[in-house]
């Protein structure tokens, strides 16, 4: 559900700021440079390969903070805690949660390759910033939950 809505958001906002996909750009020619062509030609240069080593280190943040959230759920169950955003039988089938988690880092590195194709580079970086922040700060919280005892009776 998240998927087609973040698609069509992408769709709106890039026919709304004007810009072109960088194929549809062109450098201009050197006999007639303007300055505002020389910041163009210059923007073209600042852009990017989608598998640079920046995205490849955030990507690879997003799957270890994604790790991170699959053993610290794992441990916050063992303890006896309840899971929030799943179903506790999804948490405790330990393959198919292994499964959720990475498709949870395939949707974000899919997100940033919209972001990128349709030439939002800051966005395409901060969907991995905000993932490693979100899945780190979950993860903390599993690890700070106090251990659940059960109740005994008299």
């Amino acid at each position: 559900m998240i998927v087609p809505l973040v698609l069509v958001a992408m769709m709106v906002t890039s026919n709304l700021c004007g810009q072109e996909p960088a194929a549809a750009r062109r450098a201009p020619s050197s006999d007639s440079v303007t300055p505002v062509e020389k910041n163009q030609t210059k923007e073209l240069m600042r852009e990017h390969r989608f598998w640079d080593k920046k995205n490849d280190w955030w990507f690879a943040g997003v799957g270890a903070a994604r790790t991170l959230d699959y053993f610290s759920t794992l441990n916050m169950r063992r303890r006896g805690r309840q899971e929030n955003l799943l179903t506790n039988d999804a948490v405790d089938n330990h393959a198919a949660f292994a499964a959720i988690e990475a498709a949870g880092t395939g949707v974000s590195i899919g997100v940033s390759y919209l972001f990128h194709r349709f030439g939002h580079h800051k966005l395409e970086r901060w969907t991995s910033i905000v993932h490693i922040g979100l899945a780190t700060a979950g993860s903390v919280r599993n690890y700070s939950l106090k251990t659940a005892h059960p109740k005994t009776a008299p």
